[in-house]
């Protein structure tokens, strides 16, 4: 098995800090009890090497706030943006933390990335944390309890979510892990190759907040259907793109599903991802600010695909629904799966 941690500078400074190592012969992969997050991915290139692929920081202090406070962690309760940090449930209105201008952005300013998670089972190849977000939480109806569970699959990493609530409530909950098939601080993810199985995206307003339709990909810069470096359109003059930060709605969700497949040429890495989710969020990282070892993370150094619900749907009808009933159970699974070309 590998044992690549020694040579990763990340560590905590609080007691309460926990750092679970899962590996086998293919991955190791590092998971920080704060925000449930990825802090580290070692994965092969062609040649066998082995390099860290996920942005991050040294210490767990550094995602306390700045631009690393979302890399790699669990989001919740809702993932993506709420339009008016408003919802309502039958005729109650429910006000949430406005934290993206009156916009409600990741489940709030102390959302699930933010709060220290519990440690319930650890193997050599699999963890699993728990959070119980009280009701009223970000402003949230109902006490809702979370298990993630990270586990290692041959060539992937399976990230499953479980969730029960005491009241009716809506729920979304991702991963942003920052990718750079190149490895964490070689450069930008503008060569990279994405090809993405949808046919529509959800064109948002000024404040990145969907206005209710799909619109089709063809003949635009989203149209990912057929394999495409993403920094071909990424600087073409269109209102909804400064940097992809947008949703795409996939063609025919099921229980799990290949939705997405990057592929990087000099490395050779490829990412296969598979869920149960009905919609992805692309995002090239516009960031400026200090990672892993004082590397310099720039604009578009990494990207992001975040399977999730919509954004906003408990305020658009004809989207997916995402309430969560007390006789329910939440439950949603994506797949990353590393391989080489």
């Amino acid at each position: 098995m590998l044992d690549l941690v020694n040579g990763n500078k990340f560590s905590g400074n609080e007691a309460r800090s926990q750092f679970i190592t899962l590996r086998n012969d293919q991955l190791q992969v590092q998971i920080s009890n704060y925000g449930a997050r990825v802090v580290s991915l070692f994965a092969k290139d062609r040649a066998g090497n082995f390099d860290d692929i996920v942005l991050g920081c040294d210490f767990v202090a550094d995602y306390y706030s700045g631009q690393g406070i979302y890399m790699g962690a669990t989001i919740g309760r809702y993932a993506n943006r709420i339009g008016g940090s408003i919802f309502n449930i039958g005729e109650k209105n429910y006000f949430l933390d406005y934290n993206d201008g009156v916009n409600h952005l990741h489940g709030g300013a102390k959302g699930f990335h933010t709060v220290w998670w519990e440690l319930k089972e650890h193997s050599a190849t699999e963890c699993t944390m728990k959070y119980t977000s009280v009701d009223g939480d970000q402003g949230y109806p109902g006490t809702l309890s979370v298990e993630i569970k990270y586990s290692l699959k041959s060539q992937g990493l399976e990230i499953s979510y479980k969730g029960t609530t005491s009241h009716t409530t809506y729920v979304n909950l991702c991963n942003h892990s920052y990718f750079n098939l190149k490895g964490a601080g070689n450069g930008d993810i503008l060569s990279h190759e994405l090809s993405l199985d949808a046919d529509f995206y959800l064109p948002v307003d000024e404040g990145l907040i969907p206005i209710g339709k799909l619109e089709p990909v063809i003949g635009s810069p989203f149209d990912f259907n057929v394999k495409s470096p993403i920094g071909n359109h990424i600087r073409c003059n269109n209102n909804q793109l400064d940097g992809y930060d947008n949703t795409w709605v996939l063609n025919n969700p099921s229980l799990l599903k290949s939705v997405a497949r990057v592929e990087e040429s000099k490395s050779g890495r490829t990412l296969e991802v598979l869920t149960t989710e009905p919609a992805v969020h692309f995002y090239t990282a516009k960031i400026s600010c200090k990672g892993k070892s004082g590397v310099m993370y720039n604009d578009h150094s990494a990207f992001c695909l975040e399977t999730q619900h919509f954004p906003n749907s408990p305020n658009e009808p004809s989207f997916p629904s995402t309430l969560l009933h007390p006789e329910e159970e939440y439950s949603s699974t994506t797949l990353y799966r590393f391989g080489t070309i």
